[in-house]
């Protein structure tokens, strides 16, 4: 653990509240006080009550529904903190929105992703803390410091811990999208790979065209980035499970489950589903396991504070 004494400050808005305090813990630290709330006009309101000024802050966030708002709270933070004379302003986003957004796909389309740098950059923040963005080259889209964490390195352990790294075990991309993803972990865990191959007939569609990959008789593990309506997750384990697969597992980051998102992965083929805590969720059904971030975020915090390099922290 490095010393920092007081001159380090950790502050979580509303959406990272759970998620913060265990970071502070790891960190020996109580989480800074700070006041959020709204006008009677549904304006963001902040006030920090305690000194900042020449710390190093590190401001605890994940941009979750709702999107907006958690955003906005975000921005004016990081406002009040620079305005504060804070020494150096870190945003930490384990979940960051609009990612998705990161190219015009049909004309006249926004580039909300590049948009949603630029408040981050413009409102005072000196460095961004994230994880598994959907698209890695989003960094570029920063004109600061973009430290970039894998979630693959938590789950991987639990994988190994829990003996689900067999011989029998199949990584399985779900997507074409997925495939950078999956192939990374198989090559890391030494274990064959799938690929399935699907489509978008339209918005919020999908459709499976083949598996590309052995998979009779294997047990699966279908690995993504981030779970939204789970449309895709849950029909291709129906396909895994119709071409002969055993056990079907999956694993991803970003736990957003929109709509009846829960409801269909708990009706659904796969037995077992890890998650990682970036995107708070509450009442889950048995089959899906949380797994915690903090502690790897509590270590990346000490290294940015110390100047020291985050290399360490891609390790399996």
């Amino acid at each position: 653990m490095i010393a920092h004494g007081n001159s380090i400050k950790l502050f979580a808005g509303n959406a990272s509240k759970v998620l913060g305090k265990e970071i502070a813990s790891f960190l020996k630290m109580e989480l800074g006080d700070i006041e959020i709330g709204t006008f009677s006009d549904g304006e963001t309101r902040i006030n920090i009550q305690e000194t900042v000024r020449g710390r190093d802050v590190f401001v605890i966030q994940s941009t979750s529904k709702p999107v907006n708002d958690n955003l906005m709270e975000l921005l004016v933070m990081i406002d009040a903190l620079r305005r504060a004379s804070a020494g150096r302003i870190t945003a930490v986003m384990p979940y960051f929105a609009y990612a998705r957004q990161d190219r015009k796909a049909r004309s006249r389309d926004p580039i909300t992703a590049k948009l949603i740098a630029d408040l981050i950059t413009t409102a005072g923040a000196d460095r961004v803390l994230t994880m598994d963005l959907h698209a890695p080259q989003l960094q570029g889209f920063f004109n600061i410091p973009v430290d970039h964490l894998l979630g693959f390195p938590v789950l991987a352990s639990y994988l190994i811990e829990n003996k689900f790294h067999t011989k029998d075990l199949v990584v399985v991309a779900p997507d074409v999208g997925s495939v950078k993803r999956s192939r990374n972990i198989a090559s890391k865990l030494d274990l064959p790979m799938a690929i399935i191959d699907k489509r978008r007939p339209a918005n919020n569609m999908v459709e499976i065209c083949n598996i590309i990959g052995e998979v009779k008789g294997k047990d699966c593990l279908m690995v993504d980035d981030m779970i939204d309506t789970a449309g895709t997750l849950c029909l291709g384990a129906e396909a895994l499970h119709n071409a002969g697969a055993k056990k079907i597992y999956a694993c991803c980051t970003h736990a957003v489950f929109s709509g009846q998102a829960v409801e269909k992965l708990e009706k659904s083929r796969i037995d077992k589903l890890v998650i990682l805590n970036t995107y708070h969720q509450e009442n889950l059904p048995k089959k899906i396991i949380t797994l915690s971030v903090a502690p790897l975020f509590a270590q990346a915090i000490e290294r940015i504070y110390a100047d020291l390099p985050l290399s360490k922290l891609y390790d399996v």
